[in-house]
């Protein structure tokens, strides 16, 4: 299961998980963050050790200017808080998962 996160939450969530957690920055009106969707979700089941979440852009605007978001979806890999990696763009469910298991 993927959780949505807001800006406020963003720092007990993300930035305080000592562990792995993906950020997927989407938006309602775009058609490849609706495509990537369910490929993440199957992904994110795959992947043990990675927490997955996503915030959407419309309505959380603080976090994706701080993270530079410029296109959507973009993912960001954080790593004890900080960001160590990002995917932009669509990708197939098995470029999901190794990028995932090489973030761990």
């Amino acid at each position: 299961m993927v959780a949505n996160v807001n800006d406020s939450e963003f720092k007990a969530s993300v930035l305080d998980n000592d562990g792995v957690v993906v950020v997927d920055f989407w938006a309602e009106w775009c058609g490849p963050c609706k495509a990537l969707s369910p490929l993440l979700e199957q992904a994110a089941s795959e992947v043990d050790g990675v927490t997955v979440v996503k915030m959407n852009v419309d309505e959380n605007t603080d976090t994706p200017v701080q993270y530079g978001i410029r296109g959507i979806p973009t993912l960001i890999a954080f790593k004890g808080g900080q960001p160590v990696a990002s995917l932009v763009g669509l990708r197939d469910k098995a470029e999901l998962v190794s990028w995932m298991e090489s973030q761990k």
